[in-house]
Formats: C-alpha cells, sequence, structure tokens
C-alpha cells in the first residue's frame, strides 16, 4: 500500500498526544483518590464507575482518529488489469551456438521451453508472435491469439548460422507498427522480448554488427516499444564443429545494452530452473497494466465505525457520550 499525500501522516501526533494526556489525566486521578484515608468515605462521595470498560470509549476515539488520519493520507493500492490490446513478439536466437550445452540439454532447448512457459503465462487477449533469427530473421507467425500455432512453432526450431540481432529487432518492430491502431487511433501497447546468447554476429548493410544492433534498438524506443532481453548461456559454453571445441561464450553485457538503448528490461539466466522464473517475471510485465487506486473510503468508513462504537461504549458505561 502506498500513500498519494504521505506528509499528512504528521498529523497521527494528535491521536498520539490524546493518548499520553489521557494516560496522564488517569494517573493524576489516581493520585487524587489516594489522598482520601477512609476507604468507606471514599466510597460513599464517589460515584461507582465501570472497571477497564470506561477506557473503551477513549481507546475507541483515539483508534478512530488513527485511522482517518491514514485515509487523510490517501492510500492507494495497486490493481493489476491485463492489457487486453497488447502484442508481444517472441524473437528466438537460433544461431549455430544455441547448440551449446552449458544450460542443459542445450541453450535452445532450455529457450524452447522457456518460451512454452512464456506463451502460457500470458492472457488470453494478448497477441502474441514468434520470430527466429540466425544468419537472417523470418517471422514464423504473425501476431495472434492462436497460442497453439506459436507452440508448435516454437517445436520446429533448429539451431545453425550466425547472428543478425539488428535485423531481426528490426523485423519485429515492423511487424508491430504494421499492427492496425485502436479504435481511438492509438497504437496498442506492445513489447519484444529477445532471447538471445550473446553478441551479434551480422551487420546491416555496411554497419557493424553492435551498430546494427544499437540502431535497431534506439529505433525501438523511438517507436515507444522496449525490447527485453535475455542472455542465457555461461562464460564456459562450447560447441562441437568437425571435432574441435569451440568456445561460445553467452555476452549478457551486449544484451544489456540492447535493453538499455530500448527502455526494456535485461534478465540472464544459466539454468533451465532460473530460465522459467525470467519468462514468468517477463510476462507479468507486459501482459499486465498496473494502476494506483485510491482507498480512502475504506479507512474513512473504518475510522467512523470505531468513532461510532465509541459513543455506544459511553453510553453504556458512563451514561455519556464523551
Amino acid at each position: 500500500m502506498t500513500f498519494l499525500s504521505a506528509w499528512r501522516l504528521a498529523f497521527l501526533v494528535a491521536p498520539l498526544g490524546l493518548l499520553l494526556a489521557y494516560l496522564a489525566a488517569q494517573r493524576a486521578r489516581q493520585k487524587t483518590a489516594v489522598r482520601f484515608t477512609s476507604v468507606d468515605m471514599l466510597a460513599s462521595v464517589a460515584p461507582r464507575r465501570p472497571g477497564w470498560q470506561r477506557h473503551l470509549p477513549t481507546a475507541a476515539l483515539i483508534a478512530a482518529l488513527v485511522v482517518l488520519v491514514v485515509g487523510f493520507a490517501q492510500p492507494a493500492r495497486a490493481i493489476r488489469t491485463p492489457r487486453q490490446r497488447a502484442t508481444v513478439l517472441l524473437v528466438l536466437d537460433t544461431s549455430g551456438s544455441m547448440v551449446a550445452s552449458d544450460v542443459a540439454p542445450s541453450r535452445l532447448a532450455a529457450a524452447q521451453q522457456g518460451a512454452r512457459n512464456f506463451v502460457t503465462a500470458l492472457p488470453s487477449g494478448v497477441q502474441l508472435g514468434l520470430e527466429a533469427f540466425s544468419t537472417g530473421p523470418r517471422m514464423l507467425v504473425a501476431p495472434t491469439t492462436d497460442r497453439a500455432a506459436v507452440v508448435a512453432a516454437i517445436d520446429s526450431l533448429r539451431a545453425g548460422g550466425g547472428t543478425a540481432t539488428g535485423d531481426a529487432i528490426s523485423l519485429a518492430l515492423n511487424a508491430i507498427t504494421a499492427l492496425p491502431p485502436a479504435a481511438d487511433g492509438k497504437a496498442a501497447p506492445a513489447a519484444i522480448v529477445l532471447m538471445s546468447d550473446g553478441s551479434p554476429t551480422i551487420g546491416t548493410a555496411d554497419q557493424s554488427p553492435t551498430q546494427s544492433a544499437d540502431n535497431a534498438a534506439s529505433a525501438a524506443k523511438q517507436a515507444g516499444v522496449k525490447v527485453h532481453t535475455i542472455a542465457y548461456g555461461t562464460a564456459t559454453g562450447t560447441i562441437d564443429i568437425g571435432g574441435q571445441t569451440i568456445p561460445v561464450p553467452a555476452d549478457p553485457a551486449a544484451m544489456a545494452r540492447i535493453a538499455a538503448l530500448s527502455g526494456g528490461q535485461t534478465f540472464t539466466a544459466e539454468t533451465a530452473s532460473q530460465l522459467k522464473s525470467v519468462y514468468d517475471q517477463i510476462g507479468r510485465a507486459v501482459g499486465y497494466d498496473v494502476h494506483r487506486r485510491e482507498i480512502t473510503a475504506w479507512f474513512t468508513g473504518i475510522g467512523l465505525a470505531m468513532a461510532i462504537a465509541g459513543a455506544v461504549a459511553a453510553l453504556i458505561w458512563t451514561q455519556r457520550v464523551a
């Protein structure tokens, strides 16, 4: 729970002051009563008062003031609502390094399983597309609500070739910007989820691989589309080519750079179980909007109920409201 006007909580000093004053008054009353040396005389002149019940009205009043002050500070709680118009494009790296087995059973197999989990976790109204890339990108499933088609395409992925990350981001961005706008003319919220194990190795035209990826990420930011990246694999990953062991270390820094340039989030996952948790986090991020809803009325109602209860208790045990 958060407070829209947290500074108003400073007024809590008022009920605290009342509590201290009440305790001081009770202590002074006890001292006055002790001055009567004759217990019989004290009983005859002092009115009969209830025991602990006499403190309930004051306690209820002070509690009511505390609750009302909290309500005055405008408490609010976060509420998640599904983005029924959102679009997510999964972009999977299927380059040759994805056959490395440092993430069991392989980087690609772990990514496929994580992608299936991600598909399952998304709200049904979110459109989901799938793109794979190696030496070049290819759109396997255009944004759709048909989850079975996306899962079938994920199952068919095979690894081989280079890593054209920049071209992959550009193709995903083009697919998103080509979607028709909503009835109000605004573009639907969208995100790209890029899954790769390392640095781009193929650039666009005369651009270096890194420049190509950077430019594509910057273009995504200008279009209001965040690129969330997941770098999986380890620094000790290797693949076997013709009997030779070739090192293919993961490069989370390159993935973090792409995410930062686009305004997205970056994650790393070195095991299949960690990868699943990463997909769960991204699923919540792109599948829901979080709103703050003010709940002042709740506290006002509770405070009034406490005040009324205190007044009733005062009438019952002291025959007066205050």
